[in-house]
C-alpha cells in the first residue's frame, strides 16, 4: 500500500524522553536491519525465538506415509531498541532549567533546555543490556560535536512534583553540559497521526518549506541602524526618520524605542555623544570630548559609556537627565562596553577579559578572553561584541573576527578580516557557531524576546551591506533592509 509523506514522517520520528504527568504506553520493539517496525502489536520484552514449521499432515509424494523434516531457520533477532514515540523529561534544577529529550525510532534526536535553543542529535549506537529491559543509546551533539549517552530502563519512576507514575527511568550524560536524571513515557500524542491512506501529491509535499521551528516571537517595533547611504536611521512601527544625514554611529535606542543616542566626530578629534527625540523630532548634545559607544541602562534612567583619560579608555556613566553629573565607575582600562547586565552591572571589555562591574567599580563576575573566543578560532579585537541574552544570563551572542576562517569564507574587502558570530554558554563553555559562512557577517543583536538574532552580512558580490534575522536556532533566516549597526529598543 503506498503511504503519505506523513506515514513515512512519523516511521522517521525520533523517540523524545520528557518529564510530562502522562499515562504511559508500551511501544513495538524496533528490530535489527532488515525487519520492518510493527506499531500495530504490542511488544515483547524478549521475543520468541523462531519456531520451526510444523511438520505435514499430507504424506509426501516420494515416500508415501512420511513427512519430510524441515530445516530448522535461524533464531529471531533481538532487537536492541525499544521505545518509539517517547518523551523523558527531568525535574526542574537549582537554577531553575529544565530539560526534555526526544528519541526516535534510530535514537535520541533533540535535547531542549529552558533558556537555550534546542540542541539537535545524532543517533549512534544502541545497546540493550543482555536480556534485561534496559538501553543505552549512544548520540552526537550535531553542533559542537560532544558525546551524548541516554541510558532508559523499564522500572517505576515518580515525578517528585506530583504523583504522576511512569513506566520507564532515563539518565542524559552531555560531555559539555553534564548530567540529568529523569522519568520517561511514551508520548504518541505529540507525533501526527499515521495516515495509510493513499495519495498523489507526494512530491508536491518533498516541494514544501519546512515549517518554521519557532512560532510565539515578537517582531521589534522600535529600531535603529545605519542604512546603505550611510545615513542614521529611527523606526517606529513604519514611521523611518533620518536622524543624522552623514557620520553618526554607535546608536544606542532607548526600551521605550522614543530616545536614540549615537556618537559624531567633531573637528579636533574631539567626540560628541547627542540625543535624538522621537517626540520633538530633534537632536541635543549630551557630552563632548573624548567619548564613545554610550548604552542605556534597562530602566533608561541612566547611560554607560567610555571616556578616555590618562592616556586609557575608562567606564563612566550618568543620569540620562543630567549629564553633568557624569562620573567614573571604573578605573581599570576598558577596551569597549558591551553593554548592561542588570540595573546595577555594566559589562565591559579588556581584550583579556569580560568583566561584570557593578556600581561601586568592583568587578562581580569574570570571564577568560581565551575561553571566550577559544584557541586559535576567535581574535581579540575592540570590534568585537558580546550581548547577553534577555532572559537567560548564561548564554552570551558573540561577534568576532576569525582567525583561521573555514575556506570559502568572503572577507571583508576594506580591512581583509573574515567576521563571524556565535552563542557561547558561560557554565559549560559550549560554543555554536550560527553565522553564515556565504557571507561577511558581525553585530549581532538579540530580539527582546531572545528568540531572534538580528545581524550585518555582506555576500561576496553584494556593495553594500545588508540587516538579516534569524532565529536564535540558526532557522528562518531573511534579509531585513540594507545596512549595518542595527540595534532594537522595543
Amino acid at each position: 500500500m503506498r503511504q503519505s509523506p506523513l506515514a513515512r514522517f512519523l516511521l522517521g520520528a525520533s523517540v523524545v524522553v520528557c518529564w510530562v504527568p502522562a499515562r504511559a504506553t508500551r511501544a513495538e520493539p524496533r528490530p535489527q536491519s532488515g525487519q520492518q517496525p510493527s506499531l500495530q502489536q504490542p511488544p515483547q520484552s524478549q521475543p520468541p525465538a523462531a519456531q520451526p514449521p510444523t511438520q505435514s499432515s499430507q504424506p509426501s509424494p516420494s515416500q508415501p506415509g512420511q513427512a519430510k523434516k524441515p530445516v530448522a531457520g535461524p533464531p529471531a533477532p533481538q532487537s536492541t531498541h525499544y521505545p518509539i514515540l517517547l518523551l523523558v523529561q527531568g525535574p526542574t534544577k537549582e537554577n531553575g532549567e529544565t530539560w526534555s529529550l526526544r528519541i526516535g525510532l534510530k535514537g535520541p534526536e533533540r535535547l531542549d533546555r529552558t533558556g537555550y535553543p534546542p540542541i539537535p542529535l545524532e543517533p549512534a549506537e544502541v545497546s540493550r543490556e543482555g536480556s534485561t529491559d534496559a538501553w543505552t543509546y549512544q548520540a552526537k551533539d550535531s553542533q559542537t560535536g560532544a558525546a551524548v549517552s541516554v541510558h532508559l530502563t523499564r522500572e517505576t519512576c515518580s515525578d517528585p512534583a506530583s504523583t504522576a507514575k511512569f513506566s520507564f527511568t532515563a539518565s542524559v550524560e552531555h560531555a559539555q553540559i553534564g548530567s540529568a536524571q529523569g522519568c520517561a513515557r511514551v508520548a504518541t500524542e505529540l507525533f501526527p497521526k499515521i495516515n495509510n491512506q493513499p495519495t498523489d501529491d507526494d512530491d508536491v509535499a518533498k516541494d514544501k518549506p519546512a515549517p518554521p521551528t519557532i512560532t510565539h516571537f515578537k517582531a521589534p517595533t522600535a529600531v535603529a541602524y545605519i542604512n546603505a547611504a550611510g545615513k542614521l536611521i529611527v523606526k517606529r512601527g513604519t514611521v523611518a526618520r533620518t536622524v543624522v544625514a552623514k557620520g553618526g554611529y554607535h546608536p544606542a535606542l532607548s526600551h521605550d524605542g522614543k530616545r536614540l543616542l549615537y556618537t559624531t566626530d567633531e573637528k579636533g578629534g574631539e567626540r560628541t555623544i547627542s540625543l535624538y527625540d522621537w517626540t520633538t523630532g530633534k537632536s541635543s548634545e549630551l557630552l563632548r570630548g573624548s567619548v564613545q559607544r554610550p548604552f542605556w541602562s534597562p530602566d533608561d534612567t541612566r547611560i554607560a559609556f567610555q571616556r578616555f583619560d590618562d592616556s586609557k579608555w575608562h567606564l563612566w556613566a550618568m543620569p540620562a537627565d543630567a549629564p553633568e553629573k557624569a562620573a567614573l565607575v571604573y578605573p581599570g582600562e576598558v577596551v569597549s562596553v558591551q553593554g548592561w547586565a542588570d540595573a546595577q552591572t555594566i559589562v565591559v571589555d579588556d581584550l583579556q577579559t569580560i568583566s561584570w562591574i557593578g556600581d561601586d567599580g568592583s568587578a562581580k563576575q569574570a570571564l577568560a578572553s581565551a575561553d571566550l573566543y577559544g584557541k586559535d578560532q576567535f581574535g581579540l579585537s575592540s570590534a568585537n561584541t558580546v550581548r547577553i541574552h534577555p532572559l537567560n544570563p548564561d548564554l552570551l551572542l558573540v561577534s568576532a573576527e576569525w582567525l583561521t576562517p573555514p575556506p570559502g569564507t568572503p572577507k571583508d574587502p576594506g580591512m581583509g578580516q573574515a567576521q563571524a558570530f556565535f552563542l557561547y554558554e558561560i557554565r559549560s563553555k559550549r560554543r555554536v557557531l550560527l553565522s553564515p559562512l556565504n557571507m561577511f557577517s558581525g553585530g549581532a543583536e538579540w530580539s527582546k524576546d531572545g528568540l531572534q538574532i538580528f545581524f550585518s552580512g555582506r555576500e561576496p558580490s553584494a556593495k553594500s551591506s545588508a540587516i538579516y534575522k534569524m532565529f536564535w536556532d540558526g532557522t528562518s533566516q531573511l534579509k531585513v533592509v540594507d545596512g549595518y549597526s542595527f540595534v532594537i529598543g522595543q
